[in-house]
């Protein structure tokens, strides 16, 4: 009888095992289908990896126990098998992100190829983006303007070729709005699952849409390559950016990725296309720094002119920005100067409520100096909290928060929040950073690349500079000639990135070489076992280095994890 190979969907078993196809299901299965087998005693799903294998010797294989309905053609099953390699995780979270949410058993019948939609006068991205399509070289790397509408690339590549088109954003909200867009240009558009498995012949979607049921691409897009949310936050935490270039690879069809911040090293991996160098400046914001190198400490947090323009009235919201949450989040006695630290754990101790918390082991005690039991502390760092109060009673108007996903967007003239806030809003008369700080100085690696991505963010809501509604993005900060900002006042990200890269170079940092974190009560084994340059960070946490991902996902994937448990982060941006 025929015999496949099937990988189980638990997460906790890599191993494949080989079953029997029996008569009645022999025209149902193949390379992708989600089935059903006995696997110890019990029914587990699981997809079809290999077709027509031959078993080893001297094992009596069960059959298939039913066929549950369509998963991912072969290439993409390939292509999670290679994202499994590379991320150094389990390819069932990655079949599952390429199989729809519901079982699928027959496909629609795909639109007809009827004449190309007519074509609109747009401006130069359409045909910048159509003439950097080419399959013999890297991938193209397209630099626009936060604000630039983005809609004519994505038209541009879609007229210039004959295959199917996959279309990734970094949100869900944006692949729907982009998708409606598309469709009333004329353009067949994917509204799900079967219907970009069927052949519709654009396909727009978020991060997992890197896995979409797509036999062979005829180009690919990514809008906004630099945005962490194309990062997945499970194991295994690939990025989809990657993802997709290398299936452009695999299939030798075009790739683009279009960003106005792109990273270090998307910036080694990719090839240029130029675009004309006005229109990428005037898609960048106003920016306006203000050096609170010399300001009187006892002012406050907020400099006069940010006040000025807080009280001033506009047609969108006044937006601030403060990556703290909470109220306070540092105090030190009044009388003695102690810090307020966690008897148990040593961290410093935050504001909750009437009390102090330890936001690491969750310690909670009264809100008294534990040195010399004085009931007054003084609060030595802010939180988005206290900063809201606080620019409430300097405007005289009320003042909203939006610190995360779960609290709905105030509808205030001014709003004051962490980062999340830039996510939350689709519009904005100004953003201000209250302590831009916090982000250039960050103890990461990539932290002027973020740094200058939230400044795009801003951007985008505020309008490019080109634009005669536009808005003022301000900047509070006590290192006014840092290259970030100096990037994003020239408009040109290239003033920032340049001597990144050059200083990557030299000190041997990604790209130029591969790393991966291990964390866990098994990392100091596991770290050993690889045999690879490496450091401590904490007691259970090390980092591992490689010349490049080669090396280092093939000693991933050669040697075996410990008992304990480990988890591995190849590529870390929190390092």
């Amino acid at each position: 009888m025929r015999v496949v190979r099937v990988l189980p969907d638990l997460a906790a078993v890599a191993r494949r095992f080989d079953y029997t196809v029996p008569p009645e299901l022999e025209d149902q299965v193949a390379v992708g289908t989600r089935v059903r087998v006995s696997l110890h005693g019990r029914r587990v799903a699981g997809w079809v990896v290999a077709e027509d294998v031959e078993p080893e010797p001297g094992l009596e294989l069960k059959p298939l126990a039913k066929v549950s309905g369509l998963g991912p053609p072969p290439p993409v099953v390939a292509l999670a098998e290679w994202t499994a390699w590379r991320w150094a995780g389990p390819p069932s979270a990655l079949l599952t992100a390429a199989s729809p949410v519901r079982m699928v058993r027959d496909l629609p019948r795909p639109p007809s190829p009827g004449p190309s939609p007519p074509a609109r006068a747009g401006g130069p991205l359409g045909p910048t983006a159509a003439g950097s399509l080419d399959t013999a070289v890297r991938p193209g790397l397209l630099g626009v303007g936060p604000a630039t509408d983005l809609i004519d690339v994505v038209v541009g590549v879609c007229r210039s070729t004959a295959g199917p088109v996959l279309v990734l954003v970094p949100a869900l909200g944006w692949a729907e709005r982009l998708r409606a867009r598309l469709t009333r240009r004329g353009f067949a558009v994917a509204g799900s699952w079967a219907e970009a498995a069927a052949g519709w012949p654009v396909v727009v979607g978020a991060r997992s849409a890197a896995f979409a049921p797509l036999g062979r691409l005829g180009a690919a897009v990514v809008l906004d390559a630099h945005d962490e949310a194309y990062r997945e936050e499970r194991s295994p935490q690939f990025d989809a950016a990657a993802v997709v270039a290398e299936r452009c690879r695999r299939d030798d069809a075009p790739c683009l990725l279009v960003s106005p911040t792109p990273s270090v090293a998307q910036l080694v991996a990719c090839r240029p296309v130029e675009a004309p160098r006005d229109l990428e400046r005037g898609g960048w914001p106003a920016l306006h720094v203000v050096d609170r190198r010399h300001a009187d400490p006892r002012s406050g947090l907020y400099a006069e002119e940010l006040v000025r323009a807080a009280r001033a009235r506009y047609p969108h919201p006044f937006v601030v920005v403060y990556n703290r949450r909470g109220r306070g989040r540092l105090f030190a006695c009044a009388r003695c100067g102690e810090l307020a630290r966690c008897e148990r754990c040593g961290h410093s101790v935050a504001e909750s409520g009437e009390r102090l918390a330890c936001g690491t082991c969750g310690t909670e005690r009264p809100r008294v100096c534990a040195a010399c039991g004085h009931g007054r502390l003084k609060v030595l760092r802010y939180g988005v909290s206290r900063v809201r109060e606080e620019l409430e009673a300097l405007v005289g108007a009320a003042v909203g928060e939006v610190s995360g996903p779960e609290r709905p967007v105030p509808d205030t003239p001014v709003v004051v929040g962490t980062e999340a806030v830039l996510h939350r809003l689709r519009r904005a008369s100004v953003v201000a950073f209250l302590d831009f700080d916090l982000h250039l100085l960050a103890p990461r690696l990539a932290a002027g690349e973020q740094a200058l991505g939230l400044l795009a963010r801003a951007g985008r809501l505020v309008g490019g500079r080109a634009s005669p509604d536009a808005g003022v993005v301000y900047v509070q900060t006590r290192l006014p000639d840092h290259d970030v900002l100096a990037a994003a006042t020239a408009g040109d990200p290239t003033r920032f990135l340049g001597p990144e890269l050059e200083v990557r170079r030299e000190l041997g940092l990604p790209p130029f070489q591969a790393l991966a974190e291990l964390s866990g009560p098994g990392a100091a084994g596991y770290a050993a076992a690889l045999g690879l340059e490496g450091s401590a960070l904490a007691a259970d946490r090390f980092l591992v280095r490689a010349a490049d991902h080669q090396v280092l996902c093939d000693r991933l994937a050669a040697v075996e994890r410990p008992r304990e448990r480990v988890r591995v982060l190849v590529d870390p941006i929190g390092v």
